[in-house]
């Protein structure tokens, strides 16, 4: 299956770790039959690979596409049973990196929004028809589609870093319009909504950028990880329980907790 493909639309639920054998054995497979075709092992080696990293599409979470996409050239490199030159090792992980850059790690590794993982936020936080909403670290679109069916009349834009992730959330998502880029550098001046899935790391940093950028009246929203020293509006117990954090501008902060200072 891959990212660019409007397959992606339909959940996958296979049970762990059987999307990562899938791929690897599929992997296996075309590098096989490339090697008996007499492909040359460096085209075998990439075209594995690149088929590798597409199908980590399947992985439920950031560490699992990642373990899926490195499987087959890290077991490759292992087996010994390609005769390529040292440096051509590093065109899978240039595949890799294109997919899943470095300095988006530091946000968040492609963790996606479940599809019914903002049910109900409307009913909580109510925006009027038209208003920009943006994704900030749309990855595949998950979060895109899920914000369409909980938003159905505003006008939604996504942000990516990595440009493979965005043409595969721009072809999944049309609806949306997705661009490439640094969710830091941003203005986020226009968006009535920010919503992102983060790590807990990066949300002070979001606190600090809203605040500084968002028009009086306009929201946060963190799907499971909340604001460190705020007082959400709304809080929303979405998809298996996942908390939905919602901060409008300006800002609440957390009284203290009884007892300190």
């Amino acid at each position: 299956m891959s990212p660019f493909g409007k397959s992606l639309v339909v959940p996958v639920s296979l049970p762990w770790p059987l999307p990562a054998l899938l791929v690897w054995a599929l992997a296996w497979a075309v590098f096989a039959l490339m090697a008996r075709l007499g492909a040359p092992a460096i085209a075998a080696l990439l075209l594995a690979s690149l088929l590798g990293v597409t199908g980590s599409a399947l992985g439920s979470s950031g560490w699992r596409r990642l373990f899926i996409a490195a499987g087959f050239p890290l077991s490759l490199l292992l087996s010994g049973a390609a005769h390529v030159a040292a440096w051509h090792w590093l065109l899978p992980l240039a595949l890799l990196l294109l997919v899943y850059p470095i300095n988006a790690w530091r946000d968040a590794p492609l963790f996606p929004t479940p599809r019914d993982g903002l049910r109900g936020l409307d009913r909580l936080v109510p925006l009027p028809d038209g208003a920009l909403v943006l994704e900030a670290g749309c990855g595949l679109g998950d979060g895109l589609v899920a914000l369409r069916a909980a938003y159905p009349r505003v006008h939604l834009h996504g942000l990516e870093w990595s440009w493979p992730l965005r043409a595969a959330s721009a072809w999944r998502c049309p609806w949306a319009r997705v661009r490439q880029g640094d969710i830091w550098r941003a203005d986020w001046r226009p968006y009535r909504m920010v919503y992102l899935f983060q790590r807990p790391e990066s949300m002070a940093r979001a606190v600090e950028k809203a605040a500084a950028e968002m028009l009086p009246g306009a929201w946060l929203v963190s799907l499971e990880f909340p604001a460190p020293g705020l007082e959400p509006q709304a809080v929303l117990q979405g998809d298996r329980g996942r908390p939905v954090w919602a901060y409008q501008v300006p800002f609440k902060r957390a009284k203290p907790a009884q007892g300190t200072r």
